[in-house]
């Protein structure tokens, strides 16, 4: 069958599963974008490429499948790579699509030409430059095989425009990949579980930190059995929410800088930590020599390279996660009894429960509002986040009870990453409430996207938590820089009421804390507009617990 690149391509993502791709056009692209306009697979136009690449991550995130975006050549594709960089840290698989230049035009400098492959190297899983149309179909397989085996992460697949335009002879690959220098990690050390086994049956203190390769790998289930088999308190790290039930008697919530004193608390004091899909940040552990001191640690990851990196660990296993946890549940001797440690560790949650204060002025405080947001949705909404003290809140005030219903960027911490994430999860699951928490630094690095949540009728909420400050780099110039507030107020700012009705959303301002409920009721109950509250809160509402940076987790400031 003869059929032009861009043709090839739309049939290679359709055997890929594909069925919705986030993306921009321009010069470069416009033979994807030709066949694109009779194609069955659903395109979002976003307003913005980081937009795009945001939207295709939230789509991964909440569905475990690969999110697509595509992007031209140049300003276009450059666009992409702090949304590239973001998949990268918080291992989301992905496949970006850029246009290139035609291939006799590339190295001159032509317009719109940028080496997207080599700005992408550092931060991508892997990345190609497509060198004919006929080694095309072999690329697109090969990048989706990547991006979601092992530990997932994005792949860049840079496509010059004259391939795409050029018309082969186009037979369908097998199915089979065999990449040479990459292979997919099968199987595990049945001896290292034995021993891990053993370890957590003579614990007396056991804790488990869960992070976001429990979610990835799918092993909710093993590890809630793991917990209940042993009646071990479970932890878990930002990007872990939802992994482990935060409703469940045995959960902690998280730990570390911004965790709760309790989680904190048993780390010190445990005797066995279970790491499960952990990379043990400096988030996490703080001073590293003080973390865990008295534990033997087990490690539990797919990525050989994460084992040893930051912490010493006694009983390393790389494999699947689910897998591992499947064979490890089967080792285990039930715990019978609720002992002296976990008498210990309801003491802490009763001494250091998670609260705040009340406003001197009577303004809004930001935690009632996430609160508000979890009582109304019952935990069923899927929550994205931007990236401060919000997000913080959130994590420390809602509850999460399944898996992918928490959206945020951990590893790089990407302000204006929440609302087109919010696109992305409502597109992927349009029967779940989507709740954007923002802050109103955070908003405006894409607030663009409303012409997006507009365009395609998404009845998003998007709550704005108006401090009128960069929320958490003005927290530490409080704490750490005596007070100099330097360029973090940022009270000059635009009426979002009005920008939302704009761009033909609804908007709503709440000053008053007993308006708070009535406003989220009323956004959660529309079903064909995006609905932005510019909830006004107290401006110098803190983020607590807080372990300074570099300080041990038993050193915290705060939430006492």
């Amino acid at each position: 069958m003869k059929m032009r690149g861009a043709e090839i391509l739309l049939d290679c993502l359709k055997k890929e599963g594909v069925d919705t791709i986030f993306g921009y056009p321009g010069g470069s692209v416009l033979p994807i974008y030709d066949a694109l306009f009779n194609s069955d697979i659903r395109h979002i136009l976003t307003r913005h490429e980081q937009g795009a690449v945001h939207a295709a991550d939230a789509y991964a995130r909440v569905t475990g499948k690969v999110g697509v975006c595509l992007a031209t050549s140049g300003p276009g594709a450059t666009n992409l790579v702090t949304g590239i960089a973001t998949a990268y840290m918080d291992s989301v698989p992905m496949v970006c699509l850029t246009g290139q230049v035609s291939t006799a035009l590339i190295g001159r400098d032509a317009f719109q030409e940028a080496d997207i492959t080599g700005i992408t190297l550092p931060i991508t899983k892997h990345n190609y430059m497509v060198e004919s149309t006929e080694e095309l179909a072999q690329v697109i397989k090969e990048a989706f095989y990547i991006a979601r085996t092992n530990r997932p992460g994005p792949v860049v697949v840079d496509l010059p425009k004259d391939i795409m335009e050029k018309v082969i002879e186009y037979q369908p690959i097998r199915d089979e990949i065999n990449i040479r220098g990459y292979r997919v990690m099968r199987g595990f050390n049945s001896g290292q579980v034995l021993a891990a086994a053993e370890l957590i049956n003579q614990a007396q203190r056991p804790v488990i930190y869960a992070g976001g390769g429990v979610i990835s790998s799918n092993a909710s289930a093993e590890l809630l059995q793991l917990a209940e088999t042993r009646k071990i308190p479970v932890t878990t790290t930002l990007m872990g929410l939802g992994g482990f039930p935060s409703t469940h008697y045995l959960s902690l919530g998280m730990l570390g800088m911004h965790g709760t004193r309790y989680a904190n608390y048993a780390i010190g004091e445990s005797d066995v930590l279970v790491a499960i899909g952990v990379r043990f940040d400096d988030r996490v552990t703080g001073k590293i020599d003080t973390f865990a001191p008295n534990a033997r640690i087990i490690h539990i990851d797919i990525d050989a390279a994460e084992i040893g990196k930051n912490v010493n660990v006694h009983v390393p296993i790389v494999g699947d996660v689910k897998e591992i946890l499947q064979a490890l549940n089967q080792k285990l001797k039930p715990q019978p009894e609720y002992g002296e440690w976990h008498q210990t560790i309801d003491r802490w949650k009763d001494e250091f429960p998670m609260r705040y204060g009340f406003s001197m002025e009577g303004r809004i405080m930001p935690q009632h509002v996430i609160e508000k947001i979890y009582e109304l949705t019952g935990g069923e909404a899927i929550i994205t986040t931007e990236v401060g003290q919000h997000q913080m809140w959130t994590a420390q005030f809602c509850k999460f009870k399944h898996p992918r219903t928490f959206v945020t960027s951990g590893g790089l911490g990407t302000m204006g990453f929440g609302f087109p994430a919010a696109i992305g999860a409502k597109i992927a699951r349009p029967d779940r409430p989507v709740v954007d928490i923002a802050g109103d630094g955070s908003i405006q690095m894409n607030i663009q996207e409303l012409g997006t949540a507009v365009q395609y009728k998404l009845p998003l909420v998007i709550c704005i938590l108006n401090n009128q400050f960069l929320g958490m780099v003005r927290q530490w110039q409080s704490l750490f820089y005596e007070g100099r507030y330097s360029f973090t107020d940022i009270s000059h700012q635009p009426d979002f009421v009005k920008v939302a009705e704009a761009y033909g959303a609804i908007g709503i301002r709440v000053t008053e804390m007993k308006d708070v409920e009535p406003a989220l009721k009323r956004a959660l109950e529309s079903t064909d507009c995006p609905v932005v509250i510019d909830f006004w809160v107290e401006r110098e509402a803190d983020v607590f617990p807080m372990v300074p940076p570099g300080g041990s987790l038993s050193n915290m400031l705060g939430g006492d």
